[in-house]
């Protein structure tokens, strides 16, 4: 086979055409006056660029400031080519921090955005024993957002402020400035006082008319997401709400659930959670509030962070085109001496309870437990003030039990009336009622005791869990009589019940049994039985049972020192009772007054008479349609 070789002929070919390439390449080269008119064409291109730039409604961030290149060596007047208004906070921009203490507050401040970007309560700690946060890791925004006149958008929190802390007197004073210039710019203002959980805040602008846009609406953003603070999840979640006030004075509170609400006039808005809040006022009342709450918890199994979320959204007035707007912020416990020691109506945030129930909370137990406390250990304090709140209702059980006494002793007579009038039910009412007057006996009087503790029982249960006192007291096996008490683990969860078992509200339980079995014994021995009325003595049995599971389920999740009352108040009941039964009350005794009593003439007063009448009427009625028929 012939072999191939590369002759000299091909290698000249190949060298000819590859200098025929490179003369093409150099004859297509552009001019130095094409190269110069290329360079011109792009520049026209970025100028235009640019200029579509000016003309668009923008957000400035820091990223635009990173992606320019800005460094601290750049003037204002270059800054403000490229970003406008307040491009001159780049030029000390960092994402640096602040730290300011006082005596209650650890405080961080971010120069982004000039907002409190953490906030720490010295005084206090968690159900774990750490410290108590109410801002930190950005769960908190403060954001005024605005327009200018050069069509622009801004958001405070995307932008710098220069920081500064000054004294005035024993005051810290933080300033952080988003400045135009040093004499242009937008204020914030914070003044902390010593020993103080509220904290003096000011949003004022300067020189800034012509840079603001009035007539667009300035709109104050605040949201926060709460941090869980207690060892129950669901239990802090039910003390977890929003609470504003109006201009006129009036309060009121959206409740612990998911709300989005729309308020007029409104003068401070309050993130209310179990024992502490954060709470915005203002001097001059905010005309809108967009308010909304969301819940972040699913179930109490959950191992979570926060509560709940909360926002905030209120429109700001210019004053001849600036901002001066005076408000406060407090940060601290829902300690009803605190809040109450600034007449700014922020003892609302303590849930006493409404109408009387309130009223008995604010006056009565809140002073008396206050003074127990103040000598007793809190949970010494909580027996003490229940023997006390026990001796003073003893009366009312007395009569209670008195009442039932009498209707046990006029039982036999009663079912004998029954009895003889058994074809004639109207007849056997009046009868019933007349031997009843006669003898002082209803099942009214018997009720009404009862009626009476209704109050003092649901303002007490109103009353413990806002008592911030208790928190993280320990008593016995408690170690927070603000939380529930725990003497086992469950590896598994029960629905309403949860995965412990609390020994208080077991003890609470078999207290209300037995004291039930008494009270129910007597009303069964009292009271007759009538046909066609359901069976009386089946309800309450069902009733003397349902009512201590009902107790020990409701009240595994709830405060120890709560339970601790009721068990400590069906103990005193129990032991009233039989006081009252085996040394007080002689039923021979009762048996001779009653019949003295049935001897004597009884008056009767306007409603027994009305009701005797209308009876009588009805039996007459009754008798003549049966003479027709």
């Amino acid at each position: 086979m012939e072999e191939k070789k590369l002759d000299v002929n091909s290698i000249i070919g190949f060298v000819l055409i590859f200098g025929i390439l490179a003369y093409m390449l150099w004859q297509n080269k552009p001019t130095p006056e094409e190269l110069e008119a290329q360079e011109k064409a792009k520049q026209e291109q970025i100028a235009a660029e640019n200029s579509a730039k000016q003309n668009d409604t923008k957000v400035i961030t820091a990223d635009d400031f990173k992606a320019a290149g800005v460094s601290d060596s750049l003037q204002l007047i270059g800054l403000k080519n490229k970003f406008g208004a307040f491009a001159y906070a780049a030029s000390t921009a960092s994402d640096k921090e602040t730290l300011v203490e006082s005596d209650v507050f650890a405080l961080k401040f971010s120069n982004k955005g000039g907002y409190l970007s953490e906030l720490q309560l010295k005084k206090f700690v968690n159900y774990d024993s750490l410290p108590i946060y109410i801002i930190k890791d950005r769960n908190s925004v403060f954001n005024i957002n605005f327009g200018t006149t050069d069509s622009r958008t801004l958001n405070t929190k995307d932008l710098y402020f220069t920081p500064s802390v000054t004294k005035s007197g024993e005051n810290t004073v933080v300033s952080m400035k988003l400045k135009v210039s040093e004499s242009k710019f937008l204020e914030y203002r914070y003044e902390l006082k010593p020993n103080d959980y509220m904290i003096d805040f000011t949003v004022r602008s300067q020189g800034l008319s012509d840079v603001i846009n009035s007539s667009q609406v300035i709109n104050l953003d605040w949201a926060l997401k709460g941090y869980r603070h207690a060892k129950s999840i669901s239990y802090e979640n039910r003390y977890t709400d929003i609470h504003y006030e109006y201009e006129d004075g009036k309060a009121n509170y959206t409740g612990a659930r998911d709300a989005d609400e729309e308020l007029e006039d409104v003068t401070w808005i309050g993130y209310k959670q179990h024992f502490f809040s954060s709470v915005l006022l203002t001097d001059t009342a905010f005309k809108t509030a967009q308010i909304k709450s969301e819940n972040l918890v699913d179930d109490e199994v959950v191992d979570t962070v926060y509560t709940k979320y909360f926002d905030s959204k209120m429109p700001l007035a210019l004053q001849a085109g600036e901002l001066n707007q005076s408000m406060d912020f407090y940060f601290g416990p829902n300690d009803f001496d605190v809040v109450n020691s600034y007449d700014r109506n922020l003892d609302e945030l303590v849930p006493f309870g409404w109408g009387l129930f309130g009223w008995i909370n604010r006056y009565i137990f809140t002073p008396l437990f206050g003074f127990l406390g103040g000598f007793l250990p809190y949970g010494i304090a909580i027996i003490a003030m229940t023997v006390l709140i026990k001796l003073m209702l003893s009366f009312v059980q007395y009569k209670q039990f008195l009442s039932q006494a009498k209707m046990k002793i006029l039982k036999p007579e009663l079912d004998a009336i029954r009895e003889k009038h058994k074809d004639n039910k109207m007849k056997a009412q009046q009868e019933t009622m007349a031997l009843q007057t006669k003898a002082g006996a209803s099942p009214m009087a018997g009720c009404l005791p009862a009626l009476i503790q209704l109050p003092v029982f649901y303002a007490l249960f109103q009353f413990f869990p806002s008592a911030f006192d208790l928190r993280q007291k320990s008593f016995l096996w408690a170690d927070d009589l603000s939380s529930y008490d725990v003497i086992a683990d469950l590896p598994f969860n029960i629905p309403f019940y949860g995965n412990h078992v609390s020994l208080f509200p077991l003890l609470a339980s078999i207290a209300i049994f037995f004291y039930m079995q008494l009270t129910t014994g007597q009303n069964m021995q009292s009271q007759p039985q009538q046909e066609g009325m359901p069976d009386m003595a089946k309800m309450m049995k069902y009733m003397m049972y349902f009512s201590p599971i009902m107790m020990l389920f409701f009240f595994n999740n709830y405060a120890s020192g709560l339970s601790l009352y009721y068990f400590i108040s069906n103990l005193i009941s129990i032991g009233i009772i039989l006081v009252i039964k085996n040394f007080i009350l002689d039923e021979d005794k009762i048996h001779a007054q009653i019949q003295e009593k049935k001897k004597q003439p009884k008056k009767q007063n306007k409603f027994q008479k009305k009701m005797a009448e209308m009876m009588e009427q009805a039996e007459q009625q009754k008798q003549a349609q049966s003479k027709k028929k």
